[in-house]
């Protein structure tokens, strides 16, 4: 891919003609896996940026924030907003102040000087923002291993309680529901392949079809929602689980930078077989689950983050003064239309 030439495409028209972007835009880079040097063929192109408050957002009455694309998958963060994050060392964009050189699409003046005071941002807070993001990615990791091995009258039991809570709601939604009832219950499966079943007593009487179609939706979307799970295209949804492992993994790396050498290094260039090793699923057994191997590493990268948030250099909170002195500045340019 030839990053010099791709915002010259046409779906990026909106970066030079939206009214909050064009000459406002400071800083647009990419993101994802072409930013860590994990991507391989298929790969989406993400792009993240940051472009500046307008004159009328910082003294006038208007307000904004981002600019999403979803067709190139696009997001640009207003200054102001982009600032509140990187101060809470956001691992989604505290990551921007890191790229490799080549992977910069477009950095202005006022972009430059932003990364070279990147270091205002890190504090100890990243041990709560890495350490939060890691965690939730683990999460997502032990649920979607847990779900393929629930049996199936665990999950039947899991659908029942999710279509129960929706059914707590119809009387909110549909004024008539009063005029019958309708009632679930779990009991032995008539369905051969199932050892229980979620069963319907239904007894309604001229009652709105629109309303029942309504409330039939609600209750089949649910179930549709875990047969999905039941059913799942195993070698689609093990390339998404080992692609949650190897960004767990990253996200240690990452923080370990910060809290040890107050560094941010987006691109894992040293760790690049390793992290490669773990989306093309080399800790992953036949079974879905992961090998002992895998979480020997993870339990020595969270040792790892343990100690450094015991031992890093790092401030326990920013300089926001020193930081506030930075944003008045960059903002005082756009009010003096000095941009």
């Amino acid at each position: 891919m030839k990053t010099g030439e791709l915002l010259a495409r046409e779906e990026y028209n909106f970066i030079r003609t939206d009214e909050h972007l064009g000459k406002h835009v400071i800083l647009l880079g990419l993101a994802g896996s072409y930013s860590y040097g994990t991507n391989t063929e298929g790969s989406d192109i993400d792009i993240r940026g940051i472009t500046l408050n307008r004159r009328s957002d910082i003294i006038g009455l208007t307000q904004y924030e981002q600019y999403v694309d979803e067709h190139t998958d696009t997001v640009i963060y207003a200054f102001n907003k982009i600032i509140t994050l990187l101060l809470n060392c956001n691992p989604n964009t505290i990551e921007l102040l890191g790229l490799n050189q080549e992977h910069y699409l477009y950095l202005s003046d006022i972009g430059q000087e932003l990364l070279d005071n990147r270091g205002l941002f890190l504090s100890r807070r990243a041990v709560n923002s890495f350490g939060g993001y890691a965690d939730a990615q683990l999460r997502r990791l032990q649920n979607a291993l847990a779900r393929d091995s629930y049996p199936q009258s665990e999950r039947e039991r899991h659908i029942f309680n999710s279509v129960r809570n929706a059914m707590h709601d119809f009387n909110r939604q549909y004024k008539r529901y009063r005029e019958g009832s309708m009632e679930i219950f779990i009991d032995r499966a008539e369905n051969p392949d199932f050892e229980t079943e979620i069963f319907v007593n239904a007894n309604l009487r001229h009652y709105p079809l629109r309303d029942y179609a309504g409330m039939w939706n609600t209750m089949s979307n649910v179930v549709r929602d875990y047969d999905k799970i039941g059913k799942r295209n195993k070698k689609k949804d093990d390339l998404h689980l080992n692609k949650h492992a190897m960004h767990l993994i990253r996200l240690f790396m990452m923080a370990l930078d910060i809290l040890e050498k107050g560094e941010i290094h987006t691109y894992r260039e040293k760790e690049h077989e390793l992290l490669m090793d773990i989306r093309s699923g080399r800790f992953q057994k036949e079974d879905g689950n992961f090998d002992e191997s895998f979480y020997e590493l993870l339990s020595e990268y969270e040792k790892r983050l343990h100690y450094a948030a015991e031992n890093t250099c790092l401030p326990g909170e920013p300089d926001l003064d020193r930081v506030q002195e930075f944003v008045m500045s960059v903002n005082e340019k756009v009010v003096r239309d000095e941009i």
